[in-house]
């Protein structure tokens, strides 16, 4: 049967409908046998991704579930990245609810109409998986893999490289799309900046596609982060920052934020000789998904 024509009613047009067809029943008794045979009202439940399917997501997640245990057994560091929701910055309204005295509640704009002088706040988040630590990046222009990498490089300096100093590798776990998609060249180009700027070897494993929502970050940081700032505006970009920086978890989770207030330029094109002149390594299993970028020694610099 149509779902619309009987899922999305109520018990008593259920009973009315069921009435006319010679079935006399009220809505209670309709309410009743529904239970009684295991139905219940729900709402929808967001579980499923387009991409999901893929014939080898099974095999590389096996893959990348095997990479981050050999570099953590090895101390080298493995990181989680993303980027989380962008953000209205202004007195907007913020889902959630927090303690308040009683018919006080914070007050704000009725349109969620973006402010051209405040705009849009970009967090984009790294997550050390050894040290359940995380750092945030709070971007104000485009959520680029310029963007991204720099993040990452921001992480290094202010907490990875206190813990990893001797270390000469690093594995990045991601999503396959995004600032830091599996397709995009300016992402690889950023990397191999990194990786001769860090003297490491920097290795990749994406998620596969419409796997998004197992990248570690999601509810390692993300999660805790949306439920620290639940119910309060994000008025500026400072409230931003320190809200991130302020969220912690009985599991000892540390984050620090810093605003970068960097410009990115979007729609950068990247050649293909530039991506032939990378120091790139794919790896033998799915090496558009897997690979690494080892640093070049004479520190060219790469021409897009």
């Amino acid at each position: 049967m149509s779902p619309l024509l009987w899922t999305c009613q109520s018990t008593q047009q259920l009973a009315t409908v069921l009435s006319k067809k010679g079935n006399p029943i009220s809505a209670d008794t309709v309410g009743r046998l529904l239970a009684e045979m295991g139905y219940s009202l729900q709402a929808n439940l967001k579980t499923l991704e387009e991409g999901a399917n893929h014939l080898d997501r099974d095999r590389q997640f096996h893959y990348l579930n095997h990479q981050v245990r050999r570099f953590l057994k090895q101390g080298d560091p493995v990181i989680s990245v993303d980027t989380k929701k962008k953000e209205l910055v202004g007195n907007f309204k913020n889902g959630g609810r927090e303690w308040r005295l009683r018919g006080d509640p914070e007050k704000v704009l009725v349109h969620d109409f973006i402010n051209p002088e405040l705009g849009r706040a970009i967090p984009y988040g790294v997550y050390d998986l050894a040290n359940n630590s995380g750092w945030v990046s709070v971007g104000i222009d485009h959520d680029t893999a310029s963007f991204a990498v720099e993040s990452i490089r921001r992480w290094w300096k202010s907490m990875g490289r206190p813990l990893y100093r001797d270390r000469k590798r690093l594995l990045i776990t991601a999503d396959a799309g995004g600032s830091n998609g599996s397709r995009l060249r300016l992402w690889k180009v950023e990397l191999q900046k990194l990786a001769t700027d860090l003297g490491m070897k920097v290795s990749v494993c994406h998620f596969p596609p419409g796997t998004s929502k197992w990248n570690k970050i999601e509810h390692r940081l993300f999660s805790f982060i949306s439920m620290n700032w639940r119910g309060k505006p994000l008025l500026t970009y400072q409230v931003i920052v320190s809200l991130i920086a302020a969220t912690t978890t009985e599991g000892g989770l540390k984050v620090q934020a810093a605003l970068d207030p960097n410009t990115y330029a979007s729609g950068v094109k990247v050649s293909a000789a530039a991506v032939e002149g990378l120091n790139l390594r794919p790896a033998r299993f799915h090496g558009d998904w897997n690979y690494t970028l080892a640093p070049l020694k004479d520190r060219p610099q790469l021409k897009l």
